[in-house]
């Protein structure tokens, strides 16, 4: 539904743009030409506001306060990333690489630990397409999920996470690791909760996951999210009561599996210490925001290095 949706948007947005172009070119090229830019890069304008709402709400936040040459570097990285994910990977190229999950009991070399993607807010699986083309040259297990109802409750999606993780340690004997970007480290927190049953079953319950990576996930919420009106984007508002009940109801002991890449200048999640996890691995990259952080060379290397360091 998404997909389509996005599919719909894009190519309206560039009719429009090439019939504007197109209607005043003979009479007034420099007019079409403004109306051209102004309709295909216009989110870009939106992209501005968000960064100097961040700036300007930094306030007593914990983490170092970006400078406005940061902002604006970051803001330019946002307009180049965010139409490669939102204009042709998610739209158009969601399902470009498919699920790599061998058979169980498959002869040959012992199976690696397997890899499950949760994508964010208003994303699909094909947010991932870097990251699944490099597992898959490395022939490493991988489910890529697509959360729905788009804007259902975040607890509605636990089912699709469950079932993935249930595939790939029933095809490999291991437990997966989970990489979540923004609203998927909240849906996995989610999932979590949702398996661990009685106090006695926590244990094994998080047992079910080897280590959760999560990036740039509003954990606390987020300032942004005053404005939703969906299901999902209240319960993502800062310190919103369903944030502080996913928190209360952790034990302790969880958050020493989560590794927690965060941002100072991140566009949508903000202030920016509400993307980490007291007792997690939290991990801050200055100056990208919030799409790019997912590609960002130094979290995926990282993260990459990370699940082949315990293959087995």
């Amino acid at each position: 539904m998404l997909a389509r949706l996005q599919q719909i948007t894009t190519l309206g947005l560039l009719a429009a743009a090439i019939g504007w172009l197109v209607l005043l070119w003979p009479t007034a090229p420099a007019l079409g030409l403004a109306g051209f830019m102004a309709i295909a890069l216009g989110y870009s304008l939106f992209l501005a506001i968000e960064f100097v709402l961040l700036k300007c709400l930094h306030g007593a936040d914990p983490t170092p306060a970006p400078t406005w040459a940061n902002v604006v570097r970051a803001w330019a990285g946002e307009t180049l990333a965010a139409p490669q994910v939102f204009c042709w990977r998610q739209p158009f190229r969601a399902n470009a690489i498919p699920d790599s999950v061998p058979m169980p009991g498959a002869a040959g070399t012992p199976p690696r630990r397997g890899v499950v993607f949760v994508h964010g807010f208003v994303c699909n699986r094909g947010l991932w397409t870097p990251w699944l083309q490099r597992l898959q040259a490395r022939g490493q297990p991988f489910v890529a999920v697509n959360l729905e109802p788009v804007f259902g409750s975040i607890e509605a999606y636990a089912p699709l996470i469950d079932a993935a993780v249930r595939r790939l340690r029933d095809a490999t004997g291991l437990a997966p690791v989970l990489v979540c970007h923004s609203m998927g480290g909240l849906a996995a927190r989610a999932w979590l909760r949702a398996g661990a049953g009685a106090d006695e079953r926590q244990a094994e319950g998080d047992a079910r996951v080897h280590r959760v990576f999560t990036i740039g996930t509003p954990h606390g919420g987020t300032w942004l999210g005053r404005f939703s009106h969906v299901t999902n984007g209240r319960q993502m508002q800062l310190g919103s009561e369903w944030v502080r009940a996913l928190a209360a109801a952790e034990p302790p002991a969880r958050a020493a599996r989560f590794t927690c890449w965060y941002s100072n200048c991140d566009n949508i999640v903000f202030p920016a210490s509400t993307a980490t996890l007291p007792g997690a691995d939290n991990r801050l990259v200055p100056g990208v925001a919030h799409v790019a952080l997912a590609f960002c060379p130094q979290v995926m290397e990282a993260t990459l290095a990370e699940i082949d360091t315990d293959p087995h």
